[in-house]
This record gives C-alpha cells, sequence and structure tokens, in this order.
C-alpha cells in the first residue's frame, strides 16, 4: 500500500478527497491492470501542486535526484521496491553501476550516497562510474557526516560498459542526459540500461508526457465519474521559438491567450475566484531554468532583455526553442508560512516516500525549483499507515497523502506511455 506521510493538512479539495477514498478498490484494482500491460519507469519523482480546488502533478522527473531528502524512516520501503525491480529486470544481478551527473555538489553527492545504500541493503553492489573527463582514477569525495563516495573512470569495450574488475548486469543512470547522449552509453545490448536512452532530455518533451497524462487523466476521471480537469493541468505547445531573436512569439502569445481564456472558463464553471496564470517553460527539461509565469499574453510583448536571456537556454546551456504552456496550478500546502508543494518519490510501481520542496521568497503562482529553495523531509505518521475510510474528508493526513501517491502514481503511468511511444525500437503507440 502507498505510505502516509505526516504534515500539517492544508487545503479543502474534501469532495475530491472522498471520492478518491470512496473509490480505492476500484483504484488499486485499475493500477494493477495497467501495470500489467505496461513496465513503470525504473524510479520517479512528482512534484504535485494543491490549489485546494484541484491537485495535479506539475513535472515528472525520471532520473531523479534528492534521494538524500528521504528519512531513515523511508529507506525500507525504497529497499523493498528497490528488489522488486531489479527482480524483475535481472534477478541474478550483483553488480549495479550507477552513472550520476557530472558535478561536484555535495548535495546531489548525498542523494548518490543515499541510492548506494539502498541498492546495497536490496543485495547488490553499487559503484559509481563517472562520466566527467576529470575522472581518471578512483576519486574519493568526503561528504558532511562522515560519509563518502568515491567516483571511477568508466571502462567501454566492445558490448559492455564497466569498471576496472566490475562487471555490472544493469547499468542505472542518474543523468537526464541534456547535453546529449555520450557515445560510450551507445549500443550496449548485452546489458540492461535503465532508464533507456530515449528518456533522457535529448529526445523527451514534456509536452509528450503530459499529452500521456491527459489520457490517463481522462480514463481515470471517467474511471471515478469526475472532472478530469481536477486533476490535470491543461497544456499548449509551440515549436519554433527564439527568445533571443523575438522569432516564434506570437505563437506563444496567442497559445497562452487561448489557454488562459480555457482556464477562466473552467474557473467561472466551479466558483473558483482566483486569478488564472499560465507557465511558460523549456519542453525539454529545465532544472529550474526557462520558466516564466504570465497572467496576461500581452506580458509576452514586454520581455526584458534579462527575461529573455533567462529563458533562451535551459539546463547545461542548450539553447531553448520549443516550449510547453501549462495551466498554472497553485500550491496551498506552507511549511513554516512558506509556500511547499509536495514531491512524491516512487520505484517501480510503489511509492516510497516524499518530502516538501519549499521556498520563503515565491508566491503561490511562482515556480519553487529555483536558488534559495530548501527540502523539508517527510516523516511517516506511523509506518505502513493505512487510509482511513469513513473519516471525514480533510481531518485524517493518512487520506490526504494516499491522494497525493495516486497523482504521483498517474503521473508514472503517463511516463510509462510516453517511453513506449518514444521508444525507436518499438511499434507505434497508438
Amino acid at each position: 500500500m502507498v505510505p502516509h506521510l505526516v504534515t500539517a493538512l492544508t487545503g479543502p479539495i474534501n469532495e475530491l478527497e472522498q471520492r478518491i477514498l470512496e473509490s480505492t478498490p476500484v483504484i488499486e484494482r485499475w493500477f494493477r491492470l495497467e501495470w500489467m500491460e505496461h513496465t513503470p519507469p525504473f524510479y520517479t519523482s512528482v512534484d504535485v501542486r494543491n490549489a485546494g480546488f484541484k491537485l495535479a502533478p506539475v513535472d515528472t522527473n525520471l532520473y531523479p535526484g534528492g534521494w538524500n531528502h528521504l528519512t531513515p524512516e523511508m529507506l525500507p520501503l525504497a529497499v523493498q521496491a528497490a528488489m522488486a525491480a531489479i527482480e524483475k529486470i535481472c534477478p541474478e544481478a550483483k553488480n549495479l553501476l550507477l552513472v550520476p551527473e557530472s558535478t561536484t555538489d555535495i548535495f546531489y553527492l548525498s542523494n548518490l550516497a543515499q541510492l548506494q545504500r539502498i541498492f546495497y541493503m536490496a543485495g547488490l553492489n553499487v559503484r559509481l562510474g563517472s562520466l566527467s573527463n576529470d575522472i581518471k582514477a578512483p576519486t574519493t569525495i568526503e561528504l558532511p557526516g562522515g560519509e563518502k563516495v568515491v567516483l571511477e573512470p568508466l571502462i567501454r569495450s566492445k558490448r559492455r560498459l564497466g569498471l576496472k574488475n566490475f562487471d555490472p548486469c544493469t547499468i542505472l543512470l542518474n543523468n537526464d542526459l541534456s547535453a546529449g547522449v555520450p557515445g560510450i552509453l551507445e549500443d550496449l545490448h548485452e546489458q540492461y540500461l535503465l532508464p533507456p536512452l530515449h528518456g533522457g532530455w535529448g529526445t523527451r518533451r514534456k509536452s509528450h508526457h503530459f499529452k500521456a497524462y491527459e489520457e490517463v487523466s481522462k480514463r481515470f476521471g471517467k474511471l471515478l465519474g469526475m472532472d478530469h480537469w481536477l486533476i490535470n493541468p491543461m497544456f499548449n505547445q509551440c515549436g519554433q521559438v527564439d527568445f533571443d531573436a523575438d522569432d516564434g512569439l506570437e505563437c506563444l502569445r496567442s497559445n497562452a491567450d487561448a489557454l488562459l481564456g480555457k482556464i477562466r472558463r473552467k474557473y467561472k464553471e466551479y466558483g473558483i475566484n482566483e486569478k488564472p496564470f499560465v507557465v511558460i517553460k523549456a519542453d525539454n527539461g529545465t532544472g529550474g531554468m526557462g520558466i516564466l509565469t504570465v497572467r496576461d499574453a500581452k506580458e509576452i510583448d514586454k520581455l526584458s532583455p534579462k527575461t529573455r536571456a533567462h529563458m533562451a537556454v535551459t539546463q547545461g546551456g542548450q539553447a531553448v526553442h520549443e516550449v510547453i504552456i501549462q495551466e498554472g496550478v497553485l500550491t496551498n500546502e506552507r511549511v513554516n508560512s512558506a509556500v511547499a508543494e509536495p514531491v512524491v518519490y516512487m520505484m517501480d510501481r510503489y511509492v516510497v516516500g516524499g518530502f516538501y520542496r519549499v521556498h520563503a521568497t515565491r508566491g503561490v503562482d511562482e515556480n519553487l525549483n529555483a536558488p534559495g529553495s530548501s527540502y523539508v523531509p517527510l516523516a511517516f505518521d506511523q509506518s505502513a499507515q493505512l487510509p482511513q475510510p469513513g473519516v471525514k474528508p480533510g481531518a485524517s493526513v493518512p487520506n490526504r497523502f494516499y491522494m497525493y501517491g495516486v497523482i504521483g502514481r498517474l503521473a508514472m503511468l503517463a511516463a510509462s506511455y510516453e517511453l513506449e511511444a518514444t521508444d525507436p525500437d518499438a511499434e507505434v503507440y497508438e
């Protein structure tokens, strides 16, 4: 069952909560049947926004960092999920090669140490193979709290990738390939490479993901007899934009205006007294960069040179030419009066934990994945506490976080649809 996290309850969404809780057997059976037909991504994290009147994912990460923000109470679930995932992929596995981002950021390296710990407890020898040209020999980096990680240079043979005296069955990427796929990772037909290379931002597009999520949310809404808009952020996309040269901004303006009109109609339908907004972001990954909040399409004509420069490149210095215009979802969550959004972590098809991303200087309608954000671990109320049927909506922490786990899993299912649709070795997905 989905674990439940401890936090103060904020935001009503009581009707949606009641609908989901009353439908738990139906929902869990539906997920079971979906996973019989579709393979979940190896691991996933999902940013969720709770507006009070709707609850929706706004980003889905197939190469999640931040595992160091999960509390020790969450690790048993992560270890069990890792065991289940590896057993399905390579039951005889004893060695796992983890290929990380090329960075010396201490927080990111702490995330690698946590992943090593999880897979070690799942029964695997785990070593870190770096893509960086600077790593020419095993390099030990000390971390706060006395931990350390050892980065080693990768060794490529004709068909396999490994380290000196280390031949892995499975290679796990914790690198989103924003700068493209390095040749050293291609044509590894004898080893399992997870997630697949076409899940990297060189190929992947947010618009593909949210198209798949829209399909999933419609089917889920029909299952529960509810409007799928309550769990789905609407979006548009523009494919030929150049912020530096002012090209393609008409597409941006018209699509933003059309989407704002749709949101206004939904707000009117539900009696929501809030100002609609859209979020414009790079279609191929951001790492918190290249994100713009717009409340009126006319704002696009008045972008400052600084804003244009900010929007023109994304993580790794990649130029932005494709953008997604996404319905903005307010966040009603607070941690010590600062706005916050829950981030749900999954491995295989299991929710294993999460944390709050908190930003003291950002507003309810702004991106929180920005410099100055902090992370508040969410401890379990009781280690495997189940939802509480019959409890008044809004009065139960486990019930609220059961909902977050449902939304996270819907986004994860959409990611599996998306990976199937973009798999170069598969038949065309209908």
